[in-house]
């Protein structure tokens, strides 16, 4: 047994309200640049519907993720060594702009200089990747403004497979918000698709990155990737991905689209998992059991077998102790009401989810039944065979009953915690018809609903006598994915990693609590489109003038 440490999310989806604030802030955070105008690290899709890119799961046109071959051994849906070199300079299998979309602006200048005449003067969509005149045909979230209707939902590979009485029925049926940022894999198939070895997974905390100064652009990583969460800086020849705001991590900080979601969906931990057992748990022959599968790499930390074993490989007591805390191992394998995203592609992914209830309450409630009676819940649950097919269609390889489980767990705990605020005597076969006891059902519903900021976010910080080590790593091209030529880095110009920049606040350096006014900040970057060294815009290197003279408005 090797055991590592994974740094997981899950969302509940019963709290997305499509807002698109995740997405906004991730934008401004990390892709506000030329040659990403397109790329959303974190976007939020309406379900039913196509995605972003259009279509990203359908892996018979893509050729992501692994496959089981009869020997039952895995290998790449896309290909080995050999078919990747034999098409190396020219990929078929690319999403184009269009199936992401064009990203465009508008002339708002022709509003402010254009004469006065009898037509108010109108601001045309410019692309901006051509700055010619375009026609807005989709976007990022275009789902979302046909909120999942007959318009778009045809196109869904999910339906896709479905029968034909589903694909008929389902539009009347729900519709749900599923946000996505990039899983973080404990099998990625983007890294073993990388032919250049740009793409790695840290050891310390199983975050994926891209070493830009490594990647030469081959975009294979585009294709292995089978949710598409891999993208194609145009500017800088480059792969960019989401890097879960790995610098907050390591400070205790949230990521930015945990931070700032209004729903408070999100729940960030660590996990500890038997490194040894992730190539045999994602080559089970039957997808059904992928997702028991992957539970079971994960580890018990509160395990005295687990926790030595962790001392013994390195990870710090601090950390066994945030991953015994952690909400992430809770909603996975303690209260099991989170699901994997497609565990069919054996890529192991580390994001999970809490399917919604909310189709099968509003059915129940517009029926003039009461919405949080258990066996009301439960019949609907059962009855309701198309939401859960869809569910399961996202998040279980088609397998209905783990989604249904979960379903009625849910349930039982909206039923249990009903009669607790209405003070009426408790029924201990609601708890008991899911598995569980009432206080698990109350310590879940507090996980759930209620949970405190501290209780959602248990992150630990890295280990100051490691900073030496992190910042090494970065010298050696594998720190921020997206420092490098063209990319904003965490605080230092073109080709400077920010451990050279003496004066300015590391990775290991920075947080709220020591940062000083005396300190330069971190750079502010909504208008720099990483091109070009503007005078003023990065903190004076050491022997320069202003060196040492505190933050300035630039800064700011």
């Amino acid at each position: 047994m090797k055991v590592m440490a994974q740094m997981a999310m899950v969302m509940n989806l019963d709290k997305c309200i499509g807002c698109h604030t995740c997405s906004v802030t991730c934008k401004q955070a990390w892709t506000n640049r030329e040659g990403v105008e397109y790329v959303w690290f974190n976007n939020v899709e309406t379900r039913p519907g196509q995605g972003y890119p259009r279509t990203y799961e359908d892996q018979d046109r893509w050729g992501g993720g692994w496959v089981r071959n009869k020997r039952g051994r895995l290998r790449l849906r896309s290909g080995g060594r050999f078919t990747k070199l034999s098409h190396i300079f020219a990929n078929p299998r690319l999403p184009e702009v269009s199936d992401y979309y064009e990203p465009w602006t508008y002339d708002y200048d022709v509003l402010l200089s254009a004469p006065q005449g009898e037509h108010t003067p109108v601001a045309r969509p410019k692309s901006l990747i051509t700055g010619e005149d375009t026609k807005i045909t989709w976007s990022a979230n275009w789902d979302d403004d046909l909120g999942g209707s007959a318009a778009t939902m045809a196109k869904d590979p999910v339906l896709a497979q479905m029968s034909d009485r589903v694909k008929a029925e389902l539009e009347s049926a729900f519709m749900f918000y599923l946000p996505r940022i990039c899983e973080h894999c404990l099998n990625p198939s983007c890294v073993a698709s990388c032919p250049s070895g740009a793409m790695y997974k840290r050891a310390e905390d199983g975050i994926v990155l891209v070493d830009q100064d490594a990647c030469r652009g081959w975009r294979m990583c585009v294709s292995g990737c089978p949710y598409k969460k891999v993208y194609f800086n145009h500017v800088t020849g480059k792969a960019e991905k989401c890097t879960m705001c790995y610098p907050r991590l390591e400070v205790g900080l949230p990521t930015v689209c945990s931070e700032t979601c209004v729903g408070r969906l999100r729940y960030l931990g660590l996990v500890l998992y038997d490194a040894d057992r992730v190539l045999e748990a994602a080559s089970v022959e039957d997808p059904a059991e992928l997702l028991a599968a992957q539970r079971s790499v994960l580890l018990d930390p509160d395990d005295p077998e687990v926790v030595e074993a962790a001392q013994r490989d390195g990870i710090p007591l601090d950390w066994v102790l945030a991953a015994q805390r952690s909400p992430v191992w809770a909603l996975i394998s303690k209260f099991e009401v989170a699901l994997p995203l497609h565990p069919e592609y054996r890529t192991m992914p580390m994001v999970w989810y809490v399917p919604p209830l909310s189709p099968v309450v509003d059915v129940v409630s517009g029926s003039g039944n009461d919405g949080e009676d258990a066996r009301t819940l439960f019949a609907a649950i059962d009855r309701l065979r198309i939401p859960v097919e869809y569910l399961a269609g996202l998040f279980t390889a088609g397998d209905t009953r783990p989604v249904t489980a979960v379903l009625r767990r849910l349930a039982a705990m909206r039923a249990h915690m009903r009669n607790v605020n209405l003070g009426t005597e408790q029924d201990p076969r609601i708890a008991g018809s899911v598995g569980m006891t009432a206080d698990e059902v109350e310590a879940m519903y507090r996980l759930l609903a209620i949970a405190k900021y501290e209780d959602r976010y248990v992150i630990p910080p890295a280990h100051a006598e490691s900073a030496r080590a992190l910042d090494e790593i970065a010298e050696a091209g594998l720190g921020c994915s997206l420092d490098g030529e063209g990319g904003p880095g965490m605080g230092g110009p073109r080709g400077v990693r920010p451990s050279a920049l003496a004066g300015t606040v590391g990775v290991e350096s920075f947080h709220p609590s020591t940062q000083r006014a005396e300190t330069p900040a971190r750079v502010n970057l909504l208008n720099w489109g990483g091109n070009k060294g503007e005078a003023g815009l990065f903190p004076p290197a050491p022997g320069q003038p202003g060196y040492g003279d505190g933050p300035t408005e630039a800064h700011a």
